[in-house]
């Protein structure tokens, strides 16, 4: 067996600073297309003459097929390689990207989103992993932290980027460059991956668990579905019997990935992953953070340019202090490296719920305006709590995982991220749109904000729970997952 793609380096890649560049280049082109399509709504609704419905599949589309690809992609990454899988997957978002930009109608534009978001489960699993497996242990805390570099720098690019290409209105493309602006990058990050990459083969020759990867389609499909579809048809009954489903539908998945390991064949999610409680606990935890953000971000929006009349780059600007406290704090967090992961792990989302509960009180005194700059201080508290966050989080997680299944690791790991981020949107959504009713006025929708802001301060206070449920000794996990590899890496080197 090819271990070569599966192990700790015995001798660090000399190019792997680079490698974690071209990588967060493909991270940061992912996360600017799904701010930006945000921004973007009001737009795509009068260019195309959308419902409502097509408009939430634009979004939801992507969230679906991303969250259904995350699992398949990350363990076919495993097993054929995951240099190629990732270059594979950058070549069809940039593509998809193209498609999208020169969509004709609304149909179409639909089925180039769901097509982007398969390519970008190719390609984002792929990242995590590599860098588990290209950085020795005591360096893999930075390289983590700057994946939260990356979302805050995306997050801040991609609301004033969009707004800003939509009203200046290029050649009269409208809405079009937010997704052709994805070309030039993606192109620059095909080339660059496939120069700079170290090649390594897959370390598996096995087949694809195909009942694994139906089953736990089937499973994410029952939960994202109606968490995406049920406000927009009112919660009709068939949504609470997808979700009903989604249980044995989730238990059919262990089972039979029970008894793939019995019988020694490949497993979609290895069960030593489904066995391990930390590793769950971390899925958890990942569901929470991400059930809070995207939400929050979703209403924000609507609060500021419909409730209170921002034009979309208004309303970007306006968001920018949450991502300068991710950016600011996620630099400091990764000089910590994996130390004091736990106590980092209760602080960010306390921070956290701090400047949501901040915000609600600034919210609160609002009348006929909103100034942005009262809202400055919540949000860069948030963000400070957000970068705090993420880093460790996802290091720690990964950490649990055995670098022979990074690629399934980090798959499960985003695929929680997504169900959870749908969960968020879900939950935010009904709070304020039922809260907003009929009523338009500024009073109405300051109310509607508010009570979307409790969930928000619940949320990440859950968050901190599960955070202190982690073993206390989650360092020295770390420093004895660190000795196994480098006893694997050198018997494979032998």
């Amino acid at each position: 067996m090819n271990t070569s793609d599966h192990t700790a380096p015995a001798v660090p890649s000399s190019r792997r600073w680079l490698t974690l560049a071209v990588l967060l280049l493909a991270a940061f082109m992912n996360l600017i297309d799904v701010t930006i399509v945000n921004v973007a709504i009001p737009s795509l609704s009068d260019s195309l003459q959308a419902t409502s419905s097509e408009i939430e599949w634009v979004v939801a589309g992507y969230i679906v097929a991303f969250a259904l690809g995350l699992l398949p992609f990350g363990r076919l990454g495993d097993i054929v390689g995951r240099k190629r899988m990732f270059l594979f997957g950058v070549t069809g978002f940039t593509l998809c990207s193209l498609l999208c930009g020169v969509a004709p109608n609304i149909d179409m534009l639909i089925a180039a989103r769901l097509a982007q978001g398969l390519t970008a489960a190719m390609m984002m699993p792929q990242a995590l992993a590599l860098v588990q497996v290209t950085f020795p242990p005591a360096e893999r805390g930075t390289a983590f932290s700057l994946f939260g570099v990356t979302a805050g720098l995306a997050s801040v690019a991609g609301p004033l980027t969009g707004g800003a290409l939509i009203s200046a209105d290029l050649y009269g493309l409208e809405w079009r460059p937010i997704f052709l602006v994805n070309l030039p990058i993606g192109l620059f990050a095909v080339i660059s991956g496939w120069l700079l990459i170290p090649k390594a083969e897959g370390g598996e020759r096995s087949r694809i668990d195909f009942v694994g990867v139906l089953l736990a389609a089937a499973a994410v499909f029952a939960v994202i579905i109606p968490l995406v579809e049920g406000r927009e048809y009112g919660w009709p009954l068939w949504c609470f019997v997808l979700l009903a489903l989604s249980v044995p539908f989730s238990a059919a998945f262990v089972l039979w990935e029970r008894h793939r390991a019995k019988i020694q064949a490949s497993q979609l999610l290895p069960i030593s992953l489904i066995t391990n409680r930390h590793f769950l606990l971390g899925l958890s935890m990942t569901s929470a953070l991400f059930a809070g953000i995207p939400g929050f971000f979703f209403v924000v929006a609507i609060f500021l340019q419909v409730g209170f009349g921002f034009t979309p780059f208004e309303s970007g600007l306006t968001t920018v202090p949450f991502p300068v406290g991710v950016f600011i704090s996620s630099l400091i967090s990764g000089r910590f490296g994996g130390r004091m992961a736990r106590a980092r792990l209760i602080a960010g989302p306390l921070i956290l719920a701090s400047g949501m509960a901040l915000l609600y009180f600034v919210v609160a005194s609002v009348t006929d305006s909103v100034d942005h700059w009262d809202l400055v201080a919540p949000l860069f508290m948030a963000g400070l709590g957000m970068g705090i966050t993420v880093a460790p989080l996802f290091a720690t997680i990964l950490t649990m995982v055995e670098l022979r299944d990074a690629g399934s690791g980090s798959g499960a790991l985003q695929s929680f991220q997504q169900i959870g981020g749908a969960l968020g949107v879900a939950i935010v959504g009904e709070i304020f749109f039922r809260m907003l009713g009929s009523a338009q006025g500024h009073g109405t929708y300051r109310d509607a904000f508010e009570m979307a802001l409790i969930y928000q301060v619940a949320i990440f206070l859950l968050l901190a729970f599960l955070s202190s449920r982690l073993p206390a000794d989650v360092e020295g996990r770390s420093r004895a997952m660190k000795a196994d590899e480098t006893q694997e890496s050198a018997s494979a080197k032998g």
